[in-house]
């Protein structure tokens, strides 16, 4: 197979200029535009007496793959604008690439649709190539990191995270983002990164770090690369770093990499973060403790002091009020602290907000129910922090509620 080559000047590059210190924090319109849409009470009436206060970052406000309502995903220009923010810790969910490096990607097999390799000669490494829309069958490709080297990474442009199923052309399917997002920033090519990289940038914005790592789609071990190996070299690069492991939140949906940090690395482990997906089993409930396959006191005893689920899993209603769920209850008493996903990521709320706010659709008729239930996961369920994909709408309520 021909390999495309060709560098760009980004990628001749051994390690791009990236760095750009946050020296403000600013909000923007839209924590206001939330706030007149909420309806009348004590809640509404505090978060408007905190119109003219100081915005300042906040550990509490998570950028989730940096700012991606409006930003290119993962890049350098979607984490600055997630710091300016507010954000105080950032993400990079963590893949490889065929020479196994890691770099900042939500999947491994996501090139596809977060940037522009079908257009590209690179299209030619893709494991399903561009198939147009025909008849009820849409649109379809797969682009994976494992498949290019990082040289060939660098050359790619990001964009929003988007394809169009109905297309016929590639033109079109690299289209698609919703009309609630934009392409606005996605104009002029960002910059995509390493995982190192990420690292050397949210440590100049202020910020802390929370990588996730990624389930490979690629059969493991790869390359002789083994999970073990992955997870590990996660570490490595914090410690190659100088980064001190209390700034320093790893995530994994796989708890056989939470317990491989708590056992391996324990000043890391100590901090890392189960994200839950149990949902995706057939009979879940976070109202029925009978359903888990862990219950939260045997997540403590196997070492894991953070969770991770969505937001709709820590909230349910109780007499049209939104109260926390018997997951986050039997979460607290277990000692296990919470941090949620993801704010800002479900376009208008006015038809009931989707999947991040099932749980309590009945209540969702307007933009301004995403404050009550950031207040319910703060006061009420007690998260430590919550990821949202526009970070100034969760730093305006920690910075008003007094949360650092």
């Amino acid at each position: 197979m021909l390999r495309f080559i060709a560098l760009t000047t980004a990628a001749l590059a051994a390690a791009p200029a990236i760095a750009q210190t946050v020296d403000r924090v600013e909000y923007g319109p839209r924590p206001y535009y939330l706030i007149e849409r909420m309806e009348d009470g004590p809640l509404k009436d505090q978060l408007q007496s905190c119109q003219n206060q100081q915005a300042s970052m906040s550990s509490f406000s998570i950028g989730h793959r940096g700012a991606p309502m409006q930003f290119p995903e993962h890049t350098v220009e979607s984490n600055r604008a997630a710091a300016l923010m507010g954000a105080g810790i950032l993400e990079c969910d963590v893949t490889f690439t065929e020479d196994l490096e890691l770099v900042c990607r939500h999947a491994q097999n996501d090139l596809h649709t977060t940037t522009n390799i079908l257009a590209t000669p690179l299209a030619s490494t893709c494991t399903t190539p561009f198939t147009p829309a025909n008849g009820d069958a849409s649109a379809a490709a797969e682009c994976r990191t494992s498949e290019i080297t990082l040289d060939e990474y660098r050359t790619l442009t990001p964009k929003m995270d988007a394809a169009d199923g109905s297309a016929t052309t590639v033109e079109a399917y690299l289209g698609g983002t919703a009309g609630w997002r934009t392409d606005l920033y996605s104009a002029e090519p960002a910059m995509l990164m390493t995982h190192a990289e990420s690292i050397e940038l949210f440590r100049d914005l202020g910020a802390r770090f929370t990588p996730e790592l990624k389930s490979p789609s690629v059969e493991m071990p790869f390359n002789g690369f083994t999970q073990e190996d992955y997870a590990q070299k996660l570490v490595d690069e914090y410690v190659a770093a100088g980064v001190p492991a209390a700034d320093v939140w790893l995530q994994s949906f796989n708890l056989e990499d939470v317990l491989y940090w708590i056992e391996a690395a324990p000043e890391f482990g100590a901090q890392a973060v189960y994200l839950m997906d149990e949902y995706d089993i057939e009979g879940y409930s976070p109202m029925d403790a009978s359903t888990w396959p862990n219950t939260m006191e045997e997540l403590k005893a196997m070492g894991v002091n953070y969770i991770a689920p969505p937001t709709w899993m820590l909230v349910t209603l109780e007499g049209g009020e939104m109260v926390p769920s018997e997951l986050a209850i039997q979460a607290k008493a277990a000692d296990l602290n919470i941090i949620t996903w993801t704010i800002e990521r479900s376009g208008p709320l006015v038809n009931g907000g989707g999947w991040y706010y099932q749980s309590i659709s009945n209540a969702v008729n307007s933009d301004g129910v995403m404050y009550e239930l950031i207040d319910v996961l703060a006061q009420d369920v007690g998260v430590e922090g919550i990821f949202s994909d526009w970070p100034a709408t969760v730093t305006y309520y920690a910075n008003c509620m007094g949360l650092e």
